[in-house]
């Protein structure tokens, strides 16, 4: 034992060395020197091949899936035909050549000022086996398709699970090179989009056709890998002067998920569990004050969640509660100031966010000291607080975020201004491997990292 103990007080002198650096720390972080060239975002010809309709008569297109319910044993299948309704019919199964079930679905349309969708079916497959590789076919009668998905494990708290992150994608050049980028990292089983599908509404007229395209766009993921669908105000679609005030109609009737199976009562804001994680969506866009449905529902559904279940507790939203950008700043502090002592008091893990359109990685901080009279209105460290982590980097039209507050804040860990995806791999219920890619990288590079620990199940 002797013999070790020069080493074990070089460690000891170690740590108190970095402690003692970080307790006399006034910056909040690194602000990364890698800078991308600056170039304005240039959006993807209307008649760019990732855009192109499937060949064949009526043949479904636009074709994507997120989770049918609760528990992840079912799947919702969506997609559309545009020369006529055809068939809702889904024909399943374990084996591709001997597709032996099948469910029926439905189908629905909408009108957009001067445009008419074409048919929008919906279809949930239940019942399903976890960890299971299913095929399926759509467009029976006319041209069929297939395609095919893996369910996740059954619930449980060691079960380990990949999820990938993207936010604010749109459909320029830079986006065709997140989802490139995304696909290539043989990680990752599940979407969690932060929300700013396809920013339709910064086109003339809301210009639904946009909706269209960016569904063939990114169809090559979203028919194999279920995405986990968060509205932003991207798709809140609000346009009086042209006679559509009803919000969120393209986004409500394209993009179906199972908010009912959690108690909601729309479908904005809703939760999942998925292997050892347990998801809550909120909703940036939707009344969230006291004695909102939306409040009522986040209030009743915290208590819920049985972390010996279901360990990592993670919340999707859209805009950030923490931002040191001078872009969208503090946009998100009236939700903050509702939510933010929940958050804390329930040990959530990790809060993704997107609509900065820039990358950024918060300490574990909290603000919910203060009120009106004691000034207490500075965050502070707090173990019990989650990580908040920016990823509206996808890489639409609109561009980076490039313009920063100075000096970096206390609570800002990293940030640049660069567009990519991230990872989030849970081993078991005490650790997840966190990595942020940007896209002018190869996979096995990571920008920025971090070892997660479990709010709950940490010693």
């Amino acid at each position: 034992m002797g013999r070790w103990w020069p080493s074990r007080l070089l460690l000891g002198l170690l740590c108190a060395v970095v402690s003692a650096g970080l307790v006399g720390r006034t910056d909040g972080g690194v602000t990364s020197s890698f800078v991308r060239k600056a170039e304005k975002g240039v959006d993807m010809p209307i008649d760019s091949d990732v855009f192109s309709v499937p060949p064949g008569y009526n043949a479904p297109q636009q074709v994507h899936i997120t989770q049918g319910n609760h528990d992840g044993s079912a799947m919702i299948l969506s997609w559309v035909t545009e020369d006529e309704p055809g068939s809702s019919k889904v024909l399943y199964g374990t084996d591709k050549d001997q597709l032996d079930f099948y469910a029926e679905g439905k189908y629905t349309r909408y009108k957009f000022y001067n445009y008419t969708s074409g048919y929008i079916h919906h279809c949930t497959l239940r019942h399903l086996k976890h960890d299971t590789k299913y095929y399926y076919a759509v467009g029976i009668g006319h041209t069929i398709r297939k395609f095919w998905f893996t369910t996740p494990p059954e619930v449980g708290p060691d079960v380990p699970y990949t999820f990938g992150l993207i936010g604010d994608l749109g459909q320029s050049h830079d986006s065709n090179v997140t989802l490139t980028h995304y696909e290539s990292n043989p990680k990752a089983q599940t979407v969690l989009f932060v929300g700013d599908l396809s920013y339709a509404d910064t086109y003339p007229n809301h210009d639904n056709v946009r909706w269209d395209t960016w569904g063939r766009f990114v169809e090559r993921s979203t028919a194999y890998q279920p995405w986990i669908w968060t509205a932003g105000n991207h798709e809140i679609d609000f346009a009086p002067e042209i006679g559509e005030t009803v919000p969120f109609k393209p986004f409500s009737h394209r993009y179906h998920v199972p908010y009912r199976s959690s108690g909601s009562t729309a479908p904005f804001w809703y939760s999942i569990k998925r292997a050892s994680a347990y998801i809550i969506v909120l909703a940036s866009y939707s009344a969230y004050g006291k004695y909102t449905p939306q409040y009522q529902w986040l209030e009743a559904e915290l208590p819920k969640v049985n972390r010996s279940e279901t360990p990592w507790l993670i919340v999707l939203m859209h805009s950030p509660w923490y931002n040191s950008y001078n872009y969208h700043y503090m946009e998100g502090e009236s939700m903050r100031v509702m939510f933010e002592p929940w958050f804390v008091k329930n040990k959530v893990d990790v809060v993704f966010a997107g609509h900065v359109h820039a990358y950024e990685r918060s300490h574990r901080v909290s603000n919910i000291a203060y009120n009106i009279v004691n000034g207490k209105c500075k965050p502070v460290p707090d173990e019990s607080a989650p990580v908040y982590i920016t990823i509206g980097d996808g890489g639409n039209l609109e561009g980076l975020a490039n313009n920063m507050t100075e000096p970096q804040p206390d609570y800002s860990a990293f940030r640049e201004a660069s567009f990519g995806h991230a990872i989030f791999e849970i081993k078991n219920r005490t650790h997840a491997y966190y990595t942020w890619h940007r896209n002018q990288d190869g996979n096995a590079v990571a920008a920025d990292s971090m070892w997660f620990y479990n709010r709950y199940w940490k010693s």
